[in-house]
């Protein structure tokens, strides 16, 4: 039998990034080594032929922009008029806001410094193709639980930073940069699967 060791444990106290959790449809632009464009949604890939709330009819009238994410999968979050809460944006108004707020920088914004294990070595953010967007980050920094309840009140109060006076806001994602691992809550109903929810 082959030996299978434990695996190492994250430690807790270390950077995280909270960002709102936008209520859409989660989406994925992939372009290949080859150059191939691809377009997917959270469980396959779609075409606008067989789409996903017009995601893939997007992403191909806005291919050229989006060949500058690189190689790699892209993913983020489609959302707006007529995709899950609407945010109370027209109909054909959706947006894509992707989810590494670590690695991209807005189009027409000044990239950051990304932090690396060596700081001799200096890394930036990429610039974001124009028609992309980011979720919101709410906070930044070591984990702390008054932070994640500070972020889910402000939501509560404020209402959606991705969509200003838009008051039903779904939650909150907390990615560990330890552990490379996202964990989602959200307002009302956080223990009852989204498709049980009324």
């Amino acid at each position: 039998m082959d030996f299978i060791g434990f695996p190492k444990i994250a430690r807790l106290m270390r950077n995280i990034i909270i960002t709102e959790k936008i209520d859409g449809t989660n989406a994925q632009i992939c372009i290949t080594e080859d150059g191939d464009f691809l377009v997917g949604s959270r469980t396959r890939w779609i075409t606008p032929s067989d789409d996903n709330y017009g995601f893939a009819k997007w992403a191909y009238e806005n291919k050229e922009e989006l060949m500058k994410l690189g190689i790699g999968s892209h993913f983020g979050e489609w959302w707006g008029g007529g995709v899950q809460r609407g945010y109370e944006l027209m109909k054909g108004d959706k947006r894509f806001s992707m989810f590494n707020t670590t690695r991209w920088a807005l189009f027409n914004t000044e990239p950051k410094r990304i932090e690396t294990q060596d700081p001799r070595i200096e890394k930036y953010q990429d610039i974001l193709p124009s028609c992309c967007g980011l979720v919101p980050v709410l906070y930044e920094g070591i984990f702390d639980l008054l932070e994640i309840n500070n972020c889910l009140e402000k939501l509560k109060t404020n209402g959606s930073y991705a969509s200003p006076r838009f008051m039903k806001p779904e939650g909150i994602v907390v990615f560990h940069s330890a552990s490379n691992s996202c964990f989602k809550y959200t307002l009302g109903n956080d223990g009852i699967p989204k498709s049980k929810v009324k």
